[in-house]
C-alpha cells in the first residue's frame, strides 16, 4: 500500500515504522528529515563545534533507527528523540572534556596548538553560544532545549530527569543571570 510520508503525523509515522523497519525505511525516513536541522542546531549549540555535532546526530539517527522498534509512544516522538540526542551530547561532551584533561595532563596545551599561525582564528562567539558562555552546563542545556529545539518546560524537565518546577526555576534563573549580565545591551 502506497502512501505519502509528508501527509501522515509522527505517531503515524513511528506506528508504519514499526511495521515496516527494517525492509522499508519511508515513515523513518521521513521522521528524520522533519528533525534533521533542529537535531544538528541542539548538537552544534550544546556541543559548541559542527564536527562533534555532525558526529553525535548520525548516532543519534542510528540509535533512533535501531531503537524506534521499541518506542512505546509513552512520549510524543519529539521529547524521545531530544532525549536522544541529550544524552548523546553528554557522552560527547565528557569525552572531549576527557581529551582536554589528558592533553592538559601531558602538557600538551590545545590552546598553543591552536595558534598555528596557519590555522583560521575564531575570536569572538556569536550568536546563542555567545550567550551561553555565561551560564552552567545545566541551564545551558534547559535553554537550548527551549529556544533551539523548541520544547515545552515537561518535555524539557523529562529529558533532563528533573521536576517540572526545578526547570522552569532554572530557566528563570539564568535568563535573569543573562540579563543582568548584558542589562546595557538587551531591551527587556
Amino acid at each position: 500500500m502506497s502512501y505519502d510520508p509528508r501527509q501522515l503525523s509522527d505517531e503515524e509515522l513511528v506506528q508504519r515504522a514499526h511495521a515496516e523497519l527494517f525492509h522499508i525505511t519511508r515513515a523513518y525516513e521521513e521522521l528524520m528529515r522533519r528533525y534533521q536541522r533542529t537535531l544538528f542546531n541542539v548538537c552544534a549549540r550544546y556541543l559548541g563545534n559542527e564536527r562533534d555535532a555532525d558526529d553525535v546526530c548520525q548516532e543519534v539517527m542510528l540509535k533512533v533507527l535501531y531503537g524506534l522498534k521499541n518506542f512505546e509512544g509513552k512520549s510524543k516522538f519529539k521529547t524521545w528523540l531530544y532525549s536522544i540526542t541529550y544524552n548523546e551530547c553528554i557522552t560527547q561532551y565528557r569525552k572531549e572534556r576527557r581529551k582536554r584533561r589528558l592533553l592538559d595532563a601531558l602538557s600538551l596545551d590545545p590552546v598553543e596548538e591552536a595558534c598555528d599561525e596557519t590555522a583560521p582564528v575564531v575570536t569572538e562567539k556569536t550568536g546563542l553560544e555567545h550567550w551561553l558562555v555565561h551560564v552552567n552546563q545545566i541551564d545551558r542545556e534547559i535553554l537550548v532545549l527551549r529556544f533551539v529545539a523548541e520544547l515545552e518546560f515537561q518535555e524539557i524537565a523529562d529529558i533532563m530527569h528533573m521536576g517540572l518546577s526545578a526547570t522552569k526555576m532554572r530557566y528563570k534563573r539564568a535568563l535573569d543571570k543573562l540579563r543582568e549580565k548584558f542589562s546595557g545591551i538587551i531591551e527587556t
